[in-house]
């Protein structure tokens, strides 16, 4: 019988070779595409949160101002003056440049049934049928959208705390860094047309902001400290920008 032979070593030896350039292979397609759908993850919680965020705000302000019934009621009764806000104001708000940036406090007074909602998505159901008024305070802490509603603590709208920079796999969800707000006034007072955006500290006239730019700015998922010293050009924050207009200003 012919004599049976088995693979030499070099053989072998170049085969294992084989095997772990092809396994190397795959294991970095795996990598990549785990990376890619992190990354896809991440930017698909940031845009739920900008609509989240945008959203709250949105609605809030178009209903500054709001009461019902004006045919027994007026601005001034339904809306008191409280503290630095005079009867009637529907707007103020604080300036600060620096992060968390600025706060937003927008009035209204509703009654039972008329859905209109405040910061916290909550309509009024007491049952009264008085106007009762709702002062709905938007500011950021600790990576977090918030809104105080009459007085009452802080609820958290989107975001999460605390915000770690050195390392934001840690935040756990998306971390809002600063809330930057604008009013749109009419420097000449002819119309109700906006001729400039101010920040709060010079807003001539609460009564007269006819439209509001809001700005979100969110920490950019896909950017780290350890790939910015490393030449990284990927952007740290991404602002997120609306313009909203105040309906008993704007007759929208």
């Amino acid at each position: 019988m012919r004599r049976q032979r088995g693979f030499t070593l070099v053989e072998v030896m170049v085969a294992l070779l084989i095997g772990l350039f092809l396994i190397g292979g795959l294991l970095k397609l795996v990598q990549g595409n785990r990376r890619t759908f992190a990354s896809q993850n991440q930017l698909s919680q940031l845009q739920d949160a900008e609509r989240v965020a945008m959203t709250m705000i949105t609605d809030v302000i178009q209903t500054a101002g709001y009461f019902p019934d004006p045919t027994t009621n007026t601005a001034t009764s339904s809306l008191p003056a409280a503290g630095a806000v005079s009867a009637g104001q529907a707007l103020t708000g604080t300036y600060n440049a620096a992060a968390p940036g600025d706060t937003l406090t927008v009035r209204f007074a509703t009654t039972t049934g008329d859905g209109v909602l405040n910061c916290l998505g909550q309509s009024n159901g007491t049952g009264v049928v008085a106007p009762t008024m709702y002062t709905n305070v938007f500011s950021v802490a600790n990576g977090q959208l918030l809104c105080a509603l009459n007085g009452a603590a802080a609820i958290a709208l989107a975001g999460t705390a605390p915000i770690s920079l050195t390392n934001p796999a840690l935040n756990n969800g998306v971390v809002i860094n600063k809330l930057i707000v604008l009013y749109g006034v009419n420097a000449t007072g002819a119309d109700q047309s906006v001729t400039e955006y101010v920040n709060a500290s010079v807003v001539p006239n609460w009564a007269s902001v006819i439209s509001i730019r809001v700005t979100v700015e969110f920490l950019n998922p896909m950017w780290s400290q350890a790939a910015q010293a490393a030449g990284s050009t990927v952007p740290q924050y991404i602002d997120f920008t609306r313009v909203i207009g105040v309906m008993n200003q704007t007759g929208i």
